[in-house]
């Protein structure tokens, strides 16, 4: 936090364009902080006043007794300006700018929004806004907000929110109060001229005080940034949890590779926070039934989940989702079912889910003892008890909840339908999850176990990132497409596995490489002007002698003519056959945010008919090339189906890997890598066909 020191936790607020009447805008910052008790100096700034609520108040910036480390500058749009120039005179260390009319007014606010900018890169002062709703320090007690969620209890509590938008940032942290989740840090960072989410979120996470992040996005600027951020936060042990909109937007242009053409941003953004143990929810409950469950319970060993219900029904809603999730619903014990067994009602159920019954509320023991011996069994590893109204029992159970969560050392958490309000409080005080519905409670113990699974694999993974060999290629000097033997060369270079290839310009000469490769051959037409050569009608497979090499060298002349008449021809590709059992495709692509992004997918030429790909950001190891697969929803493929034999996923995730790395390595001037298809099998993978483009 020390780079925004003086802006989250500063010793000293001056107010600029402070009122006297402390119910505006530019009034309200001053009532929180004397409401809330922030022990610091405050120095309200207004030529109109000379006292407000009992301070001195200084006519500018330059008769104030010291240099304030915060100013909160809540002035008209024409006003900012001056004042951070005042400020930046005086040594001013961080400004929050509530003002409105900058970069969302169109270009002339975008001009002097860039003016602001200029200064605080000049003279070193950090700045959140503008057209923001400033910050709270909760622990500190610093109120620089003039929003409404400061008007009710601000209690500090182990959650940073962090968001873009105002309004629906205030609603978000709103709900959290009614949650008890407790924000130590609630923070509008609006138009972000200075720092942004991602410089705001990583500071907030090195609070030792927060245990968990929350965040809003409603665009990333800074990709590689929020990808360092997430790495940063999978370090320190610290979950975050994102909501961002946009899932629907295009995002990308039209590109020549397959690998570009599904590169949508939302895609990306998808899977580069997804390999980072980033968890992105659906809506705002959604992220807070998550925030609540990171944040109070222990990370769990697995993702075998015990089922305690009262209700059969139930049950079986949350074990369907359960196996949406990628949960496991475990299988109980020999052990475990007669232990439950000799506790529960013959009317009850003892397989997983188990179903107690409404008769606990009688017997209490019953719920304790069941949620006990589910919970021992080795095969669970996070727990969910499901139950429904009991307004006249809210005390008994509340005393049950308290002995399991003194006996029970795995996670759990606690599904109640429509619970008494005074249930949700005292649980939530006890530090037990409780949540609103069963696929919401499903759904959040399964970011649990994401979070659990991604941590263990960063902490494992780290000597394998430390030892990835990025040396640079050299590029061929000209842009456009790569030839496909340059493309071979440097493919190769990486240790990328591809088929024997020769170029022929004659007939004759594609018939001694096919003769030096060996029979069978594939014919490829090699132009510049033609990317994809199926299209074309450019490739003829299972050549077997030279005659049918000669007819087919031939044929391919005349399609690429056929297909485009001005096309520039090379010559043509001479390739060995290539065995496998499955067609993937592997590429590269320099986004515009996260830069270098490597996707892997169901390969061929249907590759953008079904969109069965994964995305992370390049550089990657092999052992998250392998989790890449693992998210393929056509992974079963590799596995042989129908009396196929599976595909040596090592050697694909041998190449993913080398190809991640050529392409942080390339640089910018790599636009779009595809390897398609890249054919898996027993033995290994092969690339059979490649397209480099250059920018």
């Amino acid at each position: 936090m020390n780079e925004l020191q003086s802006l989250l936790s500063p010793r000293s607020i001056a107010i600029l364009g402070a009122s006297a009447d402390l119910n505006k805008v530019n009034g309200r910052t001053l009532r929180f902080l004397l409401e809330k008790g922030y022990d610091g100096k405050i120095f309200p700034v207004n030529p109109k006043y000379e006292a407000i609520a009992g301070l001195r108040c200084y006519p500018d910036v330059a008769a104030l007794p010291e240099v304030p480390d915060l100013a909160v500058i809540a002035v008209p749009a024409l006003q900012v300006l001056p004042a951070l120039q005042e400020l930046a005179a005086r040594g001013g260390r961080s400004a929050v700018i509530f003002s409105s009319g900058f970069a969302e007014m169109g270009d002339s606010g975008r001009a002097l929004e860039e003016r602001l900018t200029g200064i605080a890169r000049q003279s070193g002062m950090r700045l959140c806004g503008p057209n923001c709703l400033g910050l709270i320090n909760a622990f500190d007690k610093v109120v620089a907000t003039f929003g409404q969620f400061a008007e009710g209890d601000t209690p500090a509590g182990p959650v940073g929110f962090v968001t873009q938008s105002g309004a629906f940032g205030t609603a978000i942290a709103a709900l959290a109060r009614r949650r008890s989740l407790g924000l130590g840090y609630f923070i509008n960072t609006g138009n972000e001229c200075d720092v942004d989410f991602v410089q705001m979120m990583h500071a907030v996470l090195d609070d030792v005080r927060i245990r968990v992040g929350a965040g809003y996005l409603e665009g990333v600027r800074d990709g590689r940034g929020l990808h360092a951020l997430a790495a940063h936060a999978l370090a320190l042990g610290k979950p975050l949890a994102l909501t961002k909109v946009g899932r629907t937007a295009a995002g990308a242009r039209a590109a020549a590779s397959h690998t570009g053409a599904l590169a949508g941003t939302d895609t990306i953004f998808d899977g580069v926070i997804r390999g980072l143990g980033v968890t992105r929810a659906r809506n705002e409950e959604h992220m807070l039934d998550m925030v609540e469950v990171l944040g109070r319970c222990a990370l769990p060993e697995g993702r075998g989940l015990g089922i305690v219900t009262q209700s059969g029904g139930a049950g079986v809603l949350m074990a369907d989702r359960a196996e949406e999730t990628g949960l496991q619903v475990a299988l109980l014990s020999a052990e475990t079912r007669a232990a439950l067994a000799a506790v529960i009602p013959g009317f009850g159920t003892t397989g997983n889910p188990v179903d107690v019954t409404g008769q606990f509320v009688a017997d209490p023991e019953l719920l304790l003892n069941s949620v006990r011996i589910v919970m021992d069994d080795p095969a669970v590893h996070v727990g969910v008890v499901w139950l429904q109204l009991m307004d006249a029992h809210v005390d008994r159970l509340q005393k049950i909840f308290n002995k399991i969560n003194e006996i029970v050392k795995k996670p759990w958490v606690v599904c109640w339908v429509a619970a008494p309000e005074e249930a949700l409080r005292q649980l939530r005080a006890a530090g037990i999850p409780v949540l609103r519905g069963a696929e919401p409670a499903v759904d959040a113990l399964a970011a649990l176990v994401r979070y659990a699974e991604a941590r263990r694999h960063w902490l494992a993974d780290a000597p394998a990132r430390t030892a990835l060999q990025l040396p640079a290629p050299v590029l061929p000097a000209a842009g456009c497409a790569v030839g496909s033997l340059e493309g071979q060369a440097l493919l190769q270079s990486y240790g990328v596995i591809t088929a024997a290839a020769k170029l022929a310009t004659s007939a004759d000469a594609a018939v001694a490489a096919a003769e030096s490769l060996g029979y069978p051959v594939v014919l490829k037409i090699e132009s510049p002007d033609i990317l994809h050569k199926t299209e074309a009608q450019g490739v003829a497979l299972n050549l077997k002698d030279a005659a049918a090499v000669r007819a087919a060298h031939a044929k391919l002349l005349a399609n690429a003519s056929a297909y485009k008449s001005d096309a520039r021809i090379a010559g043509v590709l001479v390739q060995a056959m290539a065995q496998g059992e499955v067609e993937l495709v592997i590429g590269l692509k320099r986004d515009p945010t996260f830069g270098p992004v490597v996707m892997v997918g169901l390969g061929g030429v249907l590759i953008e008919v079904f969109k069965d790909v994964v995305f992370r950001a390049a550089p990657v190891t092999e052992a998250e090339a392998l989790r890449m697969l693992d998210e393929l929803k056509s992974r079963v493929l590799l596995d042989g189906v129908r009396g196929r034999p599976a595909v040596d996923r090592q050697a694909l995730a041998q190449m993913i890997s080398a190809v991640s790395c050529f392409g942080a390595a390339a640089g910018p001037r790599l636009a779009e890598l595809d390897l398609n298809p890249v054919l898996a099998g027993l033995q290994g993978a092969t690339a059979v066909d490649w397209l480099m483009l250059l920018d």
